[in-house]
């Protein structure tokens, strides 16, 4: 007989390593694997399939490296050639920076200064860079190049304003760097001239205005969905970064100076991203437009590199594109990308692989549910022909698949649930039964519509499903109050069967977020010319539960050993 809702939850809340003793199969004891009996294949020994889960999880299998190892590897092993990058102490954010936006941006930076100085490239390349957050900080921090590679149409309105804004903050940026040269410290002239412009540059009404609210708050998953800023793969718009030579990291005593650079970057402003629209789908006036824009700027910015920050280019990127047709002046670069979308990620990887002119990667992926897959069976044939997973030739000699069901509880997040953050049950019960009612009444399975966050606006589950039929263009009037009442009623004492479901969904994240970041560790493990490779978690997981980074250096200098 299969465990209660009640058994499971009541062995999730206490389950430790501690608290029970492996037992052993008796004469009585029916055989199991991984807490599932062999037989009925029903979950009968819930501690079983937790201490199971715990095993195979990244940190179980014990197979990432640390963050601080990374940075001691690569510090150890240096080119004579250069010196190393000044990384100063972990900045706090003020009160215009997202905690967990600055804490990914310092966190990847350095790993990054790293990895460039390793391979004495000037360059970066960030894919999926968003509003440029990582960019940015690379550039004016580091004195790195860097070119930054986006999806949205909003981003490429954004960077344009940021780059009129960020101009005139890098000259004073620049003039900041030398008082403390010559002086040791900013003057309180310089402090004062931060201060105007972090000012007009959040400003209300500003389109770089954040209201100081922390994204991440207030807002719960919806259909497991991890809340993360989601870039996806193409078209793409190129910004480039072109960091003079006046534009230097400030010590550490000039923290505050510091912190006036980090409230430039914090303008958490989630909007839509536009639409995929591959090249074969733009008309020849379309492409030829793009074409001349692109050669326009890269002239103007070749007349006015100092103080640029960001110059929008647009382009569709594959890991066939030839990126010396996007950016003339390439030379050895890092390639990275922080919390890339969906099929962005490996990408990313198979672009590292194939581009002679990249000496490494950082790859920080998300939103596993967005992944194609080449061989799930519930996927459409022919629906392209380069999939997300599985990416490692290991895994495709096997056939590997996950299904989207896995892949939507990957995106979980493990140790805020386990402090009581994550999942909404009520939210995630009102969604259940709406199912149902649109099975019996609407013969509805799948829609291209979706319902969207209606529960945060709904005071009653009646006012819940009138809300959800309207956004499906639903006719509402099919259904009573009472009748839809009804529904909730039959279906609530069965609640902590979901509860139940969902905890178990939670504690198997880890594994299958982890055959997916193996399985891109071991497509560049089979790559000859990657002399190294490894996991790394570069986040705390309850700032950022997509904390992983698939790390890899082709044959540059000297190897990297840990």
């Amino acid at each position: 007989m299969a465990v209660s809702p009640e058994e499971v939850l009541s062995a999730i809340s206490s389950f430790s390593d501690q608290q029970r003793r492996p037992e052993h199969n008796g004469n009585g004891q029916p055989q199991t694997t991984f807490g599932f009996c062999n037989d009925t294949k029903q979950l009968v020994d819930t501690h079983k399939l937790l201490q199971a889960a715990k095993a195979h999880s990244l940190p179980g299998l014990g197979v990432c490296m640390s963050r601080n190892e990374l940075l001691k590897a690569l510090r150890e092993n240096e080119s004579e050639s250069g010196t190393p990058p000044d990384l100063g102490a972990v900045l706090d954010p003020d009160e215009f920076m997202n905690f967990k936006k600055s804490h990914e941006v310092q966190s990847m930076s350095e790993v990054t200064a790293c990895l460039a100085q390793h391979c004495g490239a000037k360059q970066v390349i960030d894919v999926g860079s968003g509003k440029g957050y990582l960019s940015s900080f690379l550039s004016l921090q580091y004195g790195l190049q860097v070119y930054g590679i986006d999806s949205s149409t909003t981003n490429t309105h954004g960077a344009q304003e940021r780059n009129r804004k960020l101009k005139k903050f890098s000259r004073t940026y620049q003039k900041c760097s030398k008082a403390v040269r010559a002086q040791g410290k900013a003057t309180y002239s310089s402090q004062d001239e931060f201060g105007k412009i972090k000012t007009e540059m959040t400003g209300e009404g500003d389109i770089l205005f954040d209201s100081g609210e922390d994204i991440d708050s207030g807002k719960q998953e919806e259909e497991e969905e991890e809340e993360e800023e989601e870039r996806m793969p193409s078209p793409a718009t190129v910004f480039s970064s072109d960091a003079s030579p006046a534009v230097e990291r400030l010590s550490e005593s000039n923290s505050d100076t510091e912190q006036s650079f980090l409230s430039v970057l914090s303008v958490d402003v989630i909007q839509a991203a536009s639409p995929r629209i591959p090249p074969s789908q733009l008309s020849a006036e379309e492409r030829e437009r793009r074409k001349r824009e692109n050669l326009e700027r890269k002239a103007q910015n070749s007349t006015n590199s100092i103080g640029t920050v960001f110059s929008p280019l647009t382009s569709y990127v594959t890991a066939e594109t030839e990126l010396r047709e996007l950016i003339n002046e390439l030379e050895d670069a890092v390639m990275v990308g922080l919390h890339t979308c969906g099929d962005l990620a490996p990408s990313t990887l198979r672009m590292f692989v194939a581009k002679p002119e990249l000496a490494s990667v950082c790859s920080v992926g998300c939103c596993y549910h967005l992944l194609s897959e080449e061989y799930d069976p519930a996927a459409q044939e022919g629906l392209q022909s380069v999939c997300g997973f599985p990416v490692s030739q290991y895994l495709r000699d096997q056939s590997w698949f996950c299904g989207r069901n896995a892949r939507m509880s990957a995106c979980l997040a493990l140790e805020r649930v386990s402090l009581g953050q994550g999942i909404q049950m009520e939210s995630l019960f009102y969604r259940a039964v709406l199912h149902v009612i649109l099975r019996d009444h609407y013969s509805c399975f799948k829609s291209e519509k979706r319902v969207g966050n209606v529960y945060s606006k709904a005071k009653t589950f009646v006012e819940y499903v009138r809300r959800a039929l309207h956004r499906l263009e639903l006719d509402d009037s099919k259904l009573s109050d009472r009748a839809v009442q009804d529904y909730h009623d039959t279906y609530r004492p069965r609640i902590s069967e979901m509860h139940a479901f969902n905890m178990l969904k939670v504690t198997l994240a880890p594994c299958i977020e982890g055959l997916i970041l193996l399985d891109r560790l071991c497509y560049l493990k089979e790559q000859e010319d990657v002399s190294f490779s490894a996991l790394v978690q570069l986040f705390d997981p309850l700032l950022s539960p997509r904390c992983y980074a698939v790390v890899g250096v082709k044959r540059y200098g000297e190897n990297i050993t840990t």
